[in-house]
């Protein structure tokens, strides 16, 4: 009866006998071909995750049951979207592809506010819409929608699970795929779950890390690092019936725990039907903590790449055309091993975010160089999604490693950039806020918007040229660019944010502002910050869709000799894109050598100017360039 099944054990002829015990979901030949292709694999992760526990085989079987269900309730037209890309699988390596973030309530009031938003998308030239978190969740203390209190019912306030849907196939027919954020490390105390959990129910207790007294909870930290210190020391916080459970971030976020294959199954239900309101892309929220093992950091543990890696198997099973990014805002070497086709097709990149502005701040770009030539390559079949600011705060992940081959004490370095950015270093212009500073470790992040970051508040002629700086980098250097939407007009600041219930503790707010109305009204002005910069943007935008060298992700590093001066390669098959930033605050003149491994002739693609390589290059003060040349 099942002559295609490509690996004859006992695990697979168990599931497929339960698939058969439930009115033998494997009739459809779209499933039974990718449950061949892909059980292998699934079985291997989920024994390794839980083949310690007798009932394991018995849990893999419900999860493929459960695949199997979902995708028989999955739309026809998802079903075609999955047919095309499982054929393309590289359609978000487009050098067409732009994206945008925001939050749905402060940018457009709600879900059919977005609706209506769709014209100005198209305008702009958006492929990629990230709606921050727009699920249920506590009020007025939420984490900014990260506290979940439901994975299939949206925050009322911004719409329900039927306009989501549709508003997510409207995006679709317009050519732009839908992005929302999977919160999987941890749920709200307000969850169904946590509620049952909180009342003592065992079963749901054990969705959670809870423990009777403090002995676990003290041998887990001796380990593990404060996240939000100023919220709550430690890992954990007291429940009122005197148990302790694990809240990695805030008091009402408790941690899942994943040791659990109930857990598992559980959530791999919740982001299956995600996929089946029609979302492209998940979040996948805080990779880093999502596995907990005694006696480490709990932090980037094999398993969490384990769990990641299943739930993309059971993906492949019924929602195929799904994609995974990222989120990892931890060491370099951590953020890469998360990026895989088989683990996160999409990744952040918030080492190339913080050295754009590290190299702002010092006007040196020795650092981010660096990370180009050494990080930012990655594996064939993924991308990184490049940003210059996004919803949360700025950190400097950048390795001290890294840094003292360059000659630069990390911590040092740290403590002058938060300094920069929060106006208390002599001379600066930038207008940041201190995030979550921790006098007992010296450590600060640091919040803004990208024109107040940029010193508009100080002189608005160099902050745009600085915006645009800032952004030529992730424009250029392949991927999905990702704007904050509202900074395409020079947004700045909310100095009120404090004003606002439950937001006046977390500075983060501050460059969350509501829909600034006045600057996209100016956005057709080049004659106003607010319009020069959406112009330097849109030609960006043009310039880059209409450049097949600025496809894919690959980079080739170019040695300037210059330290102000970034440069790189994005090499064609007949052409290459030569890529030149002057972040310095003087000119900069490149002599003819620098350019011998090319043909003289060159056009920079966005002025469309005609240069001469064999004269050198002079770059006035913050300006790029995307030169067209020829390799001799």
């Amino acid at each position: 009866m099942h002559e295609s099944v490509s690996v004859d054990d006992n695990s697979q002829q168990h599931v497929l006998a339960a698939l058969d015990g439930a009115d033998d979901l494997t009739s459809d030949p779209d499933f039974r071909r990718r449950l061949d292709q892909h059980f292998p694999t699934l079985r291997g992760l989920f024994h390794s995750l839980y083949g310690s526990r007798q009932d394991w085989l018995d849990q893999l079987a419900a999860l493929v049951v459960q695949s199997a269900r979902s995708w028989q309730e999955r739309s026809a037209d998802l079903k075609a979207l999955d047919t095309e890309r499982e054929t393309n699988t590289g359609w978000f390596q487009s050098n067409a592809m732009l994206g945008g973030v925001c939050y749905v309530d402060r940018y457009a009031e709600s879900l059919e506010g977005v609706r209506a938003r769709i014209p100005y998308f198209k305008e702009l030239g958006l492929t990629y819409l990230h709606l921050m978190p727009l699920f249920l969740a506590p009020e007025p203390h939420s984490d900014g929608g990260y506290a979940v209190s439901s994975y299939r019912q949206v925050n009322p306030k911004l719409g329900t699970m039927e306009q989501l849907k549709s508003l997510a196939a409207e995006l679709r027919r317009n050519g732009i795929s839908l992005v929302v954020d999977f919160i999987f490390n941890h749920t709200s105390d307000e969850h169904d779950w946590a509620q049952k959990a909180a009342a003592g129910d065992p079963e749901y207790s054990d969705y959670y890390w809870i423990f009777p007294d403090r002995t676990m909870p003290d041998a887990f930290e001796e380990n593990v690092r404060e996240i939000f210190p100023e919220n709550h020391p430690g890992s954990f916080i007291q429940m009122p019936d005197g148990r302790w459970v694990w809240a990695t971030f805030h008091t009402y976020q408790w941690d899942l725990n994943y040791s659990n294959p109930d857990v598992f199954r559980a959530m791999a239900g919740e982001m299956l039907f995600l996929a089946n309101q029609g979302v492209d892309i998940l979040r996948m929220d805080a990779v880093a903590f999502i596995w907990k093992q005694l006696g480490t950091t709990c932090e980037n543990l094999p398993e969490a790449h384990s769990l990641l890696q299943a739930f993309n198997s059971v993906c492949r099973l019924a929602a195929p055309s799904l994609l995974f990014k990222s989120e990892a805002i931890v060491h370099p070497d951590e953020v890469a091993r998360y990026i895989d086709p088989a683990e996160c097709q999409l990744s952040y990149n918030p080492l190339q975010m913080a050295l754009i502005w590290e190299s702002l701040a010092t006007r040196d770009v020795s650092l981010l160089a660096q990370a180009l030539e050494r990080r930012h390559n990655i594996p064939d079949g993924t991308a990184w999604v490049n940003y210059v600011r996004s919803h949360d705060d700025i950190g400097w992940t950048f390795a001290d490693e890294d840094a003292a081959e360059l000659g630069i004490n990390g911590f040092d370095h740290r403590r002058f950039l938060n300094s920069f950015y929060v106006n208390r270093f002599p001379g600066s212009f930038a207008r940041g806020v201190p995030f979550q500073d921790n006098p007992k470790t010296g450590d600060c992040r640091i919040s803004g918007t990208t024109a107040s970051l940029c010193g508009m508040e100080v002189n608005p002629a160099e902050a745009v040229e600085r915006i645009l700086l800032a952004h030529s980098v992730p424009f250029s250097t392949g991927g999905i660019p990702l704007l904050y939407l509202g900074d395409e007009v020079a947004q700045l600041n909310d100095y009120n944010y404090a004003m606002e219930e439950g937001h006046d503790a977390d500075s983060r707010w501050v460059h969350r502002p509501h829909y600034p109305a006045r600057h996209y009204a100016r956005r057709s002005d080049p004659a106003t910050p607010e319009g020069a910069v959406f112009a330097g943007l849109k030609r960006m935008i043009a310039v880059r869709a209409a450049t097949p060298e600025l496809a894919g992700t690959r980079l080739v590093d170019f040695h300037t000799g210059d330290r102000a001066v970034l440069a790189y390669q994005r090499p064609g098959e007949s052409s290459t894109v030569l890529v030149l930033a002057n972040f310095s605050d003087s000119p900069e003149a490149l002599p003819a050598e620098t350019f011998a491994g090319f043909a003289p002739a060159a056009v920079d693609l966005l002025s469309e100017a005609a240069l001469h390589l064999d004269e050198g290059i002079t770059l006035l003060p913050r300006q790029y360039v995307w030169l067209r040349v020829t390799p001799l």
